[in-house]
């Protein structure tokens, strides 16, 4: 299905037992089918996240299973000695590539002294240390944890409903969103956000947001600058806080690109303009960089380019450098302070069993300790230059429409009639040897910082072969099965 490595490494001890040749590589006879033989039994098992599952069937799958057995730098490996280059960093989380030394020995020091131990009642090395790193990154104060981005952004909800409440104004508990806008898909999460093939669903059991004009530069009218587009979005959103602010406690907001609505990049005028009107009529500024947040966007954090500061900041996917699963969410001092209190139902009552976990706290120290050891920020800006080079044949292409970049982010609008495109454009990449998931027509890249010169190649290579494969099937009238629906 995709390219063997020229020399792959030693099989993981899931092949225990298999024989191998004289360069390491598996051999040909007791490894033929390992790879189909855990595809069968995780279709029997597993249920996949953000798929159809009729489209993993093991008979002529339109979206085959890729089974993984072990991952270093920016290559996957399957159990056949198949690699593929992780261009979206495995949903946006890996930072400094698979399997990291300084990361690993991090955790195994911690699981030598403290696996976990619960957050209520009691405290720990790593939780504090994290806490303190974070705001001295942020300038905000007291941080609360969880386990993925979409319990960050439940806690930051009802914190600030439940602020608000214990301010003596529990009028203001609803919220308003950017449209297009992803916050995840927990009940609250999913109530703010903006995308129909995810929530429509679960309808009935949503307090829906409102939802104000998105800032997306690529909406610039005829004489529109970026700029100018986010002054006219945030001018919509003046219109509606005016009219809306006493009812409402939180608007939320992913800074400079809105990554589910296709990568959707806007200016950072929009956010100034946002915390000015937050101020204003006396909303929180909830900030969702659990995507864009850990240098994604060429500053460590996204709203650092517009010179702000949010009320609550929601960080996750890089907070680990992609190890382990970990979300904090970070709060003014007022927030805390509202909360604080003798009265126990004043506090904020939420929690989770894993809440500052050990082992995951210890993680994200030591992925913001390699932030400083390599200087990441510095480096990135000549990673980023370089890939934005390699991907020139591809932001010219003819098919391509607003080719764009946000730091180490890059993404290309595909012209193209193929409403399964963003499935067909998978397949081929696999087969070029790329990890690469189009969102609808929306073809973007999001690599491991650690990525070289010559692994870059390979994967602006294999990025414009997918695209003109796909483009071909197209010419040649390919219809999906019906029912088939783009993923993420």
């Amino acid at each position: 299905m995709y390219p063997k490595a020229e020399r792959p490494a030693r099989p993981s001890s899931a092949l225990a037992g298999s024989v191998t040749g004289p360069d390491g590589a598996p051999s040909v006879g007791p490894l033929t089918g390992l790879n189909e033989d855990w595809r069968r039994r995780s279709l029997a098992a597993v249920w996949h996240p953000c798929t159809q599952m009729k489209l993993h069937a093991a008979d002529g799958a339109a979206q085959p299973l890729v089974p993984i057995a072990r991952a270093e730098g920016v290559w996957l490996h399957d159990f056949e000695g198949r690699r593929l280059l992780d261009g979206i960093s495995s949903w946006w989380v890996n930072l400094f590539g698979h399997n990291h030394p300084a990361i690993r020995a991090a955790l195994v020091e911690q699981l030598n002294e403290l696996d976990h131990v619960m957050l209520a009642g009691f405290t720990h090395a790593p939780v504090v240390q994290l806490s303190e790193r974070l705001a001295a990154l942020t300038g905000l104060g007291h941080a609360f944890y969880a386990s993925d981005g979409a319990s960050a952004v439940e806690i930051a909800l009802k914190m600030s409903a439940h602020h608000w409440r214990n301010a003596g104004r529990p009028a203001k508990c609803r919220f308003v969103g950017v449209a297009g806008g992803y916050h995840g898909e927990t009940v609250g999460a999913l109530a703010v956000t903006d995308i129909a093939l995810f929530r429509e669903a679960y309808a009935p059991l949503l307090r829906l947001a409102a939802t104000v004009p998105s800032p997306d530069a690529r909406a610039a009218g005829d004489g529109e600058d970026a700029a100018a587009a986010a002054e006219r979005a945030a001018a919509a959103l003046a219109d509606w806080l005016a009219a809306h602010h006493a009812q409402t406690a939180a608007l939320i907001v992913e800074p400079l690109v809105q990554c589910a609505a296709g990568m959707a990049m806007h200016h950072p005028r929009y956010l100034q303009r946002a915390r000015e009107l937050c101020d204003r009529y006396q909303v929180h500024l909830v900030l969702d960089e659990i995507a864009v947040g850990f240098g994604r966007t060429g500053t460590l954090f996204a709203h650092q380019q517009a010179g702000i500061r949010p009320d609550l900041l929601c960080l996750s996917k890089g907070l680990t450098g992609g190890t382990l699963p970990l979300s904090v969410v970070l709060s003014t001092d007022a927030i805390y302070a509202a909360f604080y209190d003798d009265a126990v139902a004043r506090g904020f009552l939420h929690s989770h069993s894993y809440t500052g976990n050990p082992l995951a706290c210890r993680a994200a120290l030591a992925t913001l300790d390699l932030f400083e050891q390599t200087d990441a920020l510095r480096s990135n800006v000549v990673t980023a230059a370089r890939l934005a080079a390699l991907f020139e044949p591809l932001s010219m292409h003819p098919r391509v429409r607003h080719a764009r970049r946000q730091g180490m982010i890059f993404a290309w609008d595909v012209a193209s009639s193929l409403p399964d495109f963003a499935r067909r454009y998978a397949r081929h990449a696999l087969e070029q040897g790329v990890l690469l998931r189009p969102i609808g027509s929306t073809l973007y890249a999001m690599p491991p910082y650690v990525i070289s010169e010559a692994e870059g190649e390979h994967l602006a290579t294999g990025a414009l072969a997918a695209l003109e494969a796909t483009l071909a099937e197209e010419a040649a009238g390919h219809m999906p099965t019906q029912g088939e629906v783009d993923g993420v």
